[in-house]
């Protein structure tokens, strides 16, 4: 029998609405909106976003588990969801003060505030729906 430790990945998925706006302020509204269409709007415009949230590790000898998904569910709604379901993200969310709210930048600040509370196993990927049409996926590089 080999000592060999086999490598896993978890998933958990989670579910969040919100409204941003893309923009840049050295712009003109007229190069904003030549370049971001309607998703420069004043008002702002909102998505319903899914995320998944890849570990990958080796499951502990005791529990069978590279982390509690449970456990995994609390730290994502900690320091992720319950900050930025149901906000503005340019205005309402504290991790994204100051940056564009772009869904390139938005999973890479989503990483940043998850990565430091993965107790089991490493953050591996982190997708992020936008749309059923549209998602990106970092994997913290």
């Amino acid at each position: 029998m080999s000592d060999k430790k086999n490598i896993v990945y978890i998933t958990r998925k989670a579910h969040f609405n919100a409204a941003h706006r893309l923009f840049n302020p050295r712009w003109t509204d007229e190069q904003n909106e030549q370049f971001f269409g309607k998703c420069a709007n004043k008002n702002y415009h909102g998505h319903n976003f899914d995320i998944y949230v890849t570990l990958k590790g080796v499951a502990d000898e005791n529990t069978g588990m590279v982390m509690d998904l449970r456990k995994l569910k609390d730290v994502m709604h900690e320091f992720v969801l319950d900050k930025i379901d149901h906000k503005n993200i340019n205005l309402d969310v504290d991790f994204m003060k100051g940056k564009m709210a772009s869904i390139e930048n938005i999973v890479v600040e989503i990483w940043k505030q998850l990565e430091p509370h993965i107790e089991n196993g490493k953050l591996h990927c982190i997708k992020l729906f936008e749309t059923e049409n549209q998602f990106v996926e970092y994997y913290g590089e």
